[in-house]
């Protein structure tokens, strides 16, 4: 009997706990959340640099790492582009293939018959380690996706203070900043009735 008690107890507070982050969430996207649309691009990013080189195939696992860090759809392709060095090796003219979404918002221009998302500015800082892959001999990439690709993206607020020395990473700064327009993540399910978030909270599940 106390067993069940405690079960019925245990399920009342999970269900309470998960309408009270409901309620905050609401009131976040209320707050912070516009309308957005997806934007394709399909681009060809070439890589023209002083300090390091890269493979093809190294280049597009980098530039997917920046793409997503920057707010594109978690479902971005970055393919390596046609290499004359083959699979692995550093090329001084090493390319990827780029097909990527950005959110944009809406706006009032309806005619694009996209499914409207919502969105919300949230802070991006590239910076050596931000995100983790990002070395000091990335340098001239983040200079380059800078000018090439960030403008493919719903940005406000950019600040950049990066500088890249040639042939040298001594006294290179990677620090770039913006805000960008980003999807919102998406709310978990919560359970539909008190007996089923009991059977959640109970050891076998049921």
């Amino acid at each position: 009997m106390k067993s069940l008690r405690m079960l019925v107890v245990s399920g009342a507070l999970l269900l309470c706990g998960a309408a009270a982050w409901n309620v905050a969430y609401a009131f976040d996207a209320s707050a912070s959340g516009d309308p957005g649309i997806w934007q394709k691009h399909v681009y060809t990013f070439q890589f023209m640099g002083f300090t390091t080189t890269y493979s093809c195939d190294g280049l597009a696992d980098k530039v997917k790492v920046l793409l997503i860090a920057a707010g594109a759809r978690p479902d971005s392709k970055s393919q390596p582009g046609v290499c004359s060095r083959g699979w692995g090796r550093p090329d001084k003219f090493a390319q990827a293939n780029l097909t990527f979404y950005t959110l944009v918002p809406a706006g009032t221009d309806s005619s694009s018959g996209s499914t409207p998302v919502s969105g919300t500015w949230r802070p991006v800082k590239f910076a050596v380690r931000s995100p983790r892959q990002l070395g000091l001999g990335d340098c001239e990439l983040i200079e380059q996706f800078h000018s090439r690709l960030l403008p493919m993206f719903a940005t406000r607020n950019v600040d950049s203070h990066t500088t890249c020395v040639p042939y040298q990473e001594s006294g290179s700064v990677i620090n770039l900043k913006f805000e960008s327009f980003a999807a919102m993540p998406a709310m978990p399910a919560k359970p539909a009735n008190a007996r089923q978030a009991a059977a959640a909270a109970s050891p076998g599940g049921t």
